[in-house]
């Protein structure tokens, strides 16, 4: 079975493909020798992809495109979610954003066509 960080790589090169602008987000603490501590990547629960994908307003607004807020969180076949990472998709999609747990290229929607 794949690692999920070799999946997160197929599913990232694919998304991009299909029109997605992904970032990956690692979250973390940092820990230095004199004590300080410095964390990283969005917050806790935050997805492991995140960015942007295109889309086309409709004629009545003026035909543009804006960017709608992507996360991608990647799971192997078998993986789940954590708790955190189950209320910060849910809170992002409540507020107009895709949010997506992936566990293959199957999976990621083509926003080129």
């Amino acid at each position: 079975m794949a690692t999920e960080t070799e999946i997160l790589r197929r599913i990232w090169k694919q998304a991009s493909s299909r029109g997605f602008t992904l970032f990956r987000n690692n979250i973390g603490l940092a820990v230095y020798k004199d004590g300080s501590r410095v964390q990283y990547g969005l917050c806790p629960g935050s997805a492991d992809l995140i960015g942007w994908r295109p889309i086309t307003i409709t004629p009545d607004m003026l035909n543009s495109t804006i960017a709608q807020f992507v996360a991608i969180e990647v799971k192997t076949p078998t993986g789940r979610l954590t708790k955190r990472q189950r209320n910060w998709l849910r809170t992002l999609e409540q507020a107009g954003g895709l949010a997506l747990v992936v566990r293959s290229t199957d999976d990621i929607p083509d926003t080129t066509k």
